[in-house]
Parts: structure tokens; sequence; C-alpha cells
């Protein structure tokens, strides 16, 4: 049975993915208008008619048809006709998602997960700054106070300026610039809405790769209209989710078929701005996510928006078309044309500047994974309904979900807000005349890990006997030594990218 994806067809000539070649990637591109659209949701519906998982963000609403059955437009009824392609209308299975919560089912990730890395990247943080953040999240750690929430970092973030001379000798220096200039960007954050996607419960990656009755694959559709206004959140998250991919799946090495595609819209805003640490760890996560069974096809409007280094990795393209109205535009159009496998008799940098409304330069891999010839044709439609549904269609499916109440009660468990808020209350109802950091009678020396611990959760005794910075309880800070004292000599590990995502589970 041939499973193979029909994408395109022309007089003579059909251009068609091979399953077993879809997790070597794509790349979609074309200036605005031109049928990227199109092209992404035939593709997703042809990925979930062999039983393939896809997650794509709808970041103009326009893609959560997939979810009704289409017919009734008359132009797409002309072009399958001109195509020779009898049409199946049909809806597919969806799963809507929304990082707001009011379009889907919630999305969310803890702090800690999302890492210092990433999250320096979500608030536009200096090096300095990033730093900082840094200095908090091993701080929390050494600790063990769990980062979850917003009010979590605010907290931990509090706690570090306020003790921030005793946390030098330890971790660095921590100014308290820095520090208001990352509390101010978390409140740009939170005006974004983004207090609703940190938090519990953590979405759960297998409820991506999900299947129906019939053997189809789920698609999975993240509503960003309202995230993709605030581009750098959007972005950042997307990358996040990426990550989460490649640490928990398993390597599987060639197989028939992905286990996951993974569509990225809007693809120049991951790498807008970017930092080059960042990028090569993206160009690392392209290249390795391939054996874990994943494809990601990147959406953009110029093959420029993407680095050359992870352009490279992107065996499959479709080119809709460009125009080359300024100098940029131009180097577009030539780079298109050289990196293309050429045709006899296709010209391809002058058919680029001709291509009609869901015409396009197509080039996928072929049977020994090169790249195939590139064919001037039409893409053909999906079968699934073109542009936005009701407000009423959208809620039938959401409560048709399998997922359906899973997500949409945030859990709010005992975390760093909680525990430093205690024990500072803890602490204002000491006796006046206890000592901050007083050993307990019959207790034994503390080793010098016990002794930094101490300093930094009790306070420090002053040159003349006085209190000195205010410290966390005696109480509370003997269970938090015992607990951390079994951690001693033992690297904390974020995640298997390290200074990617940066992660305590």
């Amino acid at each position: 049975m041939d499973r193979s994806l029909l994408v395109a067809r022309r007089e003579g000539a059909e251009c068609r993915l091979l399953p077993q070649f879809a997790n070597r990637h794509g790349l979609v591109t074309g200036a605005t208008g031109t049928g990227k659209t199109v092209t992404l949701q035939g593709l997703a519906q042809g990925f979930s008619s062999i039983g393939v998982p896809v997650f794509m963000a709808d970041v103009k609403g326009d893609l959560a048809g997939m979810a009704c059955p289409g017919g009734g437009n008359a132009k797409i009824e002309e072009r399958f006709g001109m195509l020779g392609v009898k049409p199946q209308y049909e809806a597919c299975p969806v799963v809507f998602w929304d990082v707001l919560g009011a379009c889907g089912h919630p999305v969310r990730a803890t702090v800690s997960d999302m890492g210092p890395l990433l999250l320096s990247r979500m608030l536009g943080l200096n090096e300095t700054q990033e730093g900082v953040l840094n200095i908090v999240f091993k701080a929390a750690d050494d600790n063990g106070l769990a980062l979850l929430d917003l009010k979590d970092l605010r907290a931990m973030l509090t706690f570090v300026a306020q003790n921030a001379a005793r946390i030098r000798a330890h971790y660095g220096n921590v100014s308290a610039a820095s520090v208001g200039a990352v509390q101010r960007g978390l409140l740009t954050l939170e005006s974004q809405g983004a207090e609703r996607f940190f938090g519990e419960p953590m979405l759960d990656i297998a409820d991506l790769m999900q299947s129906d009755d019939k053997g189809r694959g789920v698609v999975n559709i993240l509503a960003a209209e309202k995230l993709f206004t605030s581009p750098r959140l959007y972005a950042t998250f997307l990358l996040w989710m990426l990550a989460e991919l490649f640490e928990n799946l398993p390597e599987v090495g060639d197989a028939d078929k992905p286990k996951l595609v993974f569509f990225f819209d809007e693809a120049h805003l991951l790498f807008d701005e970017a930092p080059r640490a960042l990028q090569d760890k993206i160009e690392q996560v392209v290249r390795l996510i391939r054996s874990k069974g994943v494809g990601v096809y990147f959406v953009t409007q110029s093959p420029l928006d993407v680095p050359e280094t992870v352009l490279g990795q992107l065996g499959n393209r479709v080119q809709h078309a460009l125009r080359a109205f300024t100098p940029r535009d131009q180097k577009a159009v030539r780079s298109v044309a050289q990196t293309m496998r050429p045709r006899t008799g296709l010209d391809i940098e002058k058919a680029i500047t001709e291509l009609g409304v869901g015409e396009a330069l197509v080039s996928l891999l072929d049977e020994k994974a090169r790249p195939g010839e590139t064919e001037r044709a039409y893409i053909v439609p999906p079968g699934s309904r073109l542009g936005p549904i009701s407000d009423a269609e959208r809620k039938a499916v959401i409560e048709a979900s399998t997922l359906r109440g899973h997500y949409e009660k945030q859990v709010d468990r005992e975390s760093a807000y909680e525990v430093l808020a205690a024990r500072a209350g803890q602490a204002a109802a000491s006796p006046a005349g206890a000592p901050a950091g007083a050993a307990p009678a019959g207790s034994s020396a503390p080793s010098p890990t016990a002794g930094v611990l101490q300093d930094l959760l009790f306070g420090r005794t002053g040159p003349r006997g006085g209190r000195g910075t205010e410290g966390l309880v005696q109480a509370a800070a003997k269970s938090a030594v015992r607990s951390i004292g079994s951690q001693v000599g033992r690297e904390l590990i974020r995640g298997v990218l390290g200074s990617l995502l940066g992660r305590r589970r």
C-alpha cells in the first residue's frame, strides 16, 4: 500500500512526500498570500491520515477549520478538478490547546523546567542579568526550593537580593540593578498573560502523540492569535516544546514514518536577535531530534529567515512565490535557485517570481534520501475546511476531547514562595533575643558545606555580637541542611541539553 503523501501535482508529474524521510525535516516559504497556509494544512492532514500526530501553532485562527470537513468552496473544487484529484472531504481528529486557557486546553510549564537560558530569552535580559538569573536558579536548587510559577521566582529573587552579601561569596556578585531588571521583565511577562503558562500540571508530551479510533494521528492546534502578539514569548515557548520532545522521546533510528511532525510557523521569530549560543543549541536540537522520530517543518516568508546551519538540515522544500522588490528579496530568490536541485527546462530563479497563488516549486527527498528534482506544480488542497470555525464548533471539539478536565484546574503545591513565606513568618515570631545562627545544644561541628548553607539560611552574626542580615529560621534550616546534605558533591543537571533548558524535575 502506497502511504506516500501527495503534496503537489502538475500535468505528467506528482510530488509525493515519503513518510520514511519525513523526519528529515522541511521548509515551506513564500510571500504573504501565496498559499503557505493551505500547504501547511494539506501536509498536516496528510500526516494525520497515515497515523502521524501533528503539532502546529495557529497564529491567524484559520487552521482551526481542520476540525470540520471541507466542501462548498468553489475555488477549492475548481482546483481539485484542474488537478484531476477526487476530493475526500473529512475532518481531522483535533485537540485545541491555548497558553491562556481560553480557546483550548491550558498549556503549562514550570519555571524550573523552562530554565534560566530560555527564561532570559523571554525576558530580554543581557548577559549580566542572565548571570544573576542563573544564580537564582542555582541557589534555589542548593536549598531545595522548587520554582514552579512566577511568584516562586519573585520570592527567590527577593531572597537573593536581601542576602546578596552572603551569596556573593558562594555564587558571585548580585546587584540590585540586575535583580530589578529581572523583576521588571517578569512584570512585562505577567501583563502578557504568562502567569497562566507557568505552573502545574505541566504539559505531558505523551498527550501530543495520540491517535483516534480510526488510526489517524491527532492534530494538536495551539491557539496562538494572542500569544503571537508577544513574539519573543511565542518563539521561546515553541522552542521549549521542541526541546521537551528531544529530552523525553527515546531513540528510534530510521522508522517507516515519524512519531510526530512539528510545524514551526513564523519561524523567523525563533532566530531574530537570538544570541549565538542559543542558535547553536537550536541547530543541535534540529540535527539530533530526527533520531527521536520527530520531523520539524519551518514555515516562514523567506529562506533567509533561517540560518544556513539549520537550513542545511531541511531536506523537503516547498517554495511559494517570492517578490523581488528589494535587494534582500533578490538575494532570497538567488538563494532558492542555488539550493534547490534543478530540473532540465526549468529556470528556478525566473519561475519563483512568476508563481501564482497555490503554485509552488517543490523538491522532496526521493527513495535514496536525495533531494528530488524541483517541480513547478500546484499544491493539492486539504479535505478539511479552510478558514476559522465558530465558537460553538470549537467548544464542541474541546468538550469531546479525552483530555477535558485534566489540565483545566491549576495545582498550586508547596514550593519556593510558600516555604520562604513560612520561614519568614516563623523568623518574625521568634524571640527577639535568640541568636539567629545559634547551633542547638549537643550538635556536632558543621562541615564546610553545612557552614555555607548555615550562613545562607540563618544569617550571620555581626562583628559586635549583633544580628547581621536577616536569615531563615533555625528549625526549618536544619531540615533543609539534612536534605541538601545528600546532594553535596553531586552536580544538579538541568536536562539533556544542559544550558539550553536547564530543568530540575
